[in-house]
């Protein structure tokens, strides 16, 4: 059975360990690198996407990254429980067209024990900005 490190029951230490990970998989926008972190299963709630499965993952992220050019995301530490972990997050973006966006969320993630997510939910809003006004670089 595949293990992803840290597992739960998590400590503050260990969650934010955890989220440090996820940020670093997402910011490689490599969706097979990033589809192993999650089970064979996992069920996502993206904005308004359901997405069932690895399978579904990569095709989600490759679609994502194709129109989400130069991608930066930054995740925040909100709370934990022992298989459970809340975080915050902003990512920016530029579309095909050349406009700047910053996306701000939340994310409820639960893992099984051998620490892969089984669930991800998360809410997003997209601002548009201005380039000059971008903080993720």
């Amino acid at each position: 059975m595949e293990k992803r490190y840290p597992i739960p029951p998590f400590t503050e230490e260990t969650a934010k360990e955890k989220i440090q990970l996820a940020e670093d998989g997402w910011n490689s926008q490599n969706p097979e690198k990033v589809s192993k972190a999650y089970t064979i299963d996992s069920e996502w709630r993206n904005r308004d996407v359901f997405i069932n499965g690895r399978e579904e993952i990569i095709k989600f992220l490759t679609a994502k990254w194709i129109k989400e050019l130069n991608y930066k995301l930054q995740k925040e530490y909100w709370s934990h429980t022992n298989n459970r972990i809340a975080v915050r997050f902003e990512y920016e973006y530029q579309s095909k067209e050349g406009q700047w966006y910053r996306a701000y969320g939340n994310e409820n993630w639960e893992f099984d024990e051998n620490g892969l997510m089984t669930k991800r939910y998360a809410s997003i809003n997209d601002l548009p900005i201005e380039e000059s006004d971008r903080k993720l670089k």
